[in-house]
């Protein structure tokens, strides 16, 4: 088929990439081409269109989305394919020049194109193509948007908002997805229901910054209420909010949290660094005595809560001094779970342009101290949890190993955390069982079946 004879409907191939945020974006990606006809595949070598949904945050990121797309290209010069689409953050950000610099691409679409993607492909069977479709980053979701949910099936993910207002100096997410945007409440309640008719037994905020919810829609509502009634209607056994912005974590949050049992004792709060310097300098604000009288402010309310956050090393200008800061913090404040990454310069970003660079070799040096630092925490912590029965979300068989079931606590959001790994008893994926704890190492555990 030549390149501008495209015919609908047709089958197609969907590669996800990048955070929760995308995975939403990639199930209307799919939503919207199953409504149109067109059929999934599994391989993409058997698909006659494939679309890659981007990251670009970071360099890391960029880079990946770049290797797969290379990847991909091979499937449409030996397998089927006819068309090769490039859909979100990548295209959003670099625009005509991904047009230049990648010929087998077909047709390139941005955070807010991607929904159109149907009548896009339609210019190719018009014979009247056009490799980029970019617009203003304005793109907000509805319940009524089409969207059809990825595996697993018990696992949902709701996008509270669209975009972010916040401007950290870093950060490239308010040039690629616009302003924060917030959807109404009762859209995000009729979408839940539809979430919960799925099968999904937990539900995962999401937006680049949950703790904001609402803000831009006048006195009400706020995350807060959105909680209490999607833990009231009882939808789901589990519901978790993930990014939380620290400043933002209020008395009338933990209440509502602490009131709901299916509410997960979690919270997700990147403090990104703990140096006031620095974290002027990233255009955020907080301090390493800030910080702990959250934490502690947070466990008042919340005594069994486990706490995620996220650190950067080697921002421009920082010290050994910042740096030691940063590990005395980590050590004293004992938080569970930690992500941690390199700072890398992104091109549009106001940090690029900032001197006093940090070399590549403190950085992973750093890196790794904190690492260590962390596993011997995460290992305590997990120790803990011996000889304890906790409820796990069974996942399957284990992808290390098809002797072991997997599943994950309330405690453990999926893809950034450990998991538990059961050497005994039998489980149903996608229900909630109890688990006796046996073994505990820095990021897994270990159980059996009650």
């Amino acid at each position: 088929m030549e390149r501008n004879g495209y015919v609908e409907p047709t089958t197609f191939y969907l590669q996800s990439l990048g955070c929760p945020k995308n995975r939403v974006d990639s199930e209307v990606i799919l939503g919207s081409l199953m409504n149109a006809g067109h059929k999934p595949v599994e391989d993409p070598f058997r698909a006659r269109l494939i679309v890659v949904n981007t990251c670009g945050f970071i360099e890391s990121a960029t880079q990946e989305s770049i290797d797969t797309i290379l990847e991909l290209a091979q499937a449409k010069e030996r397998g089927q394919c006819q068309l090769l689409v490039v859909a979100g953050c990548l295209p959003q950000r670099y625009g005509r020049k991904l047009v230049k610099s990648m010929p087998e691409v077909d047709l390139f679409v941005g955070t807010s194109s991607f929904v159109h993607l149907p009548s896009l492909l339609g210019s190719f069977k018009q014979g009247e193509p056009q490799r980029l479709s970019l617009e203003p980053p304005s793109f907000l979701m509805t319940a009524q948007t089409p969207r059809a949910l990825s595996a697993p099936f018990y696992s949902g993910y709701l996008k509270v908002a669209e975009g972010c207002s916040n401007r950290c100096t870093f950060c490239t997410i308010p040039a690629i997805r616009g302003p924060y945007r917030s959807r109404p409440l009762d859209d995000l309640l009729q979408e839940a229901q539809w979430l919960a008719s799925q099968g999904v037994v937990e539900l995962n905020l999401v937006a680049q910054d949950t703790t904001v919810y609402g803000i831009d829609l006048g006195a009400s509502p706020r995350l807060p209420d959105l909680l209490d009634r999607l833990a009231r209607s009882d939808m789901f056994p589990w519901i978790r909010i993930l990014y939380g912005y620290p400043q933002r974590i209020n008395r009338e949050l933990l209440e509502v949290m602490a009131s709901h049992d299916s509410i997960c004792k979690y919270l997700d709060i990147p403090f990104q660094h703990v140096s006031p310097g620095l974290l002027r300098t990233m255009g955020r604000s907080g301090s390493s005595k800030e910080f702990h009288e959250l934490i502690a402010f947070i466990r008042e309310y919340l005594p069994e809560v486990t706490l995620r956050t996220t650190l950067m090393v080697g921002f421009p200008g920082e010290t050994e001094a910042d740096f030691q800061e940063l590990c005395d913090f980590v050590d004293q404040a004992a938080i569970q779970r930690l992500g941690m990454f390199a700072y890398s310069a992104e091109r549009g970003t106001r940090a690029a342009r900032l001197t006093k660079a940090v070399p590549e070799v403190v950085k992973q040096h750093r890196l790794q101290t904190l690492a260590d630092l962390q596993e011997k925490i995460s290992l305590d912590y997990n120790n803990q949890l011996v000889d304890t029965v906790q409820p796990v979300l069974i996942e399957g068989v284990s992808g290390e190993t098809d002797l072991l079931l997997q599943g994950r606590l309330p405690t453990q959001a999926p893809e950034v955390d450990g998991c538990v790994l059961i050497n005994k008893g039998f489980g149903q994926v996608g229900e909630i069982m109890s688990v006796r704890i046996t073994q505990a190492h820095p990021h897994d555990l270990v159980g059996e079946v009650v």
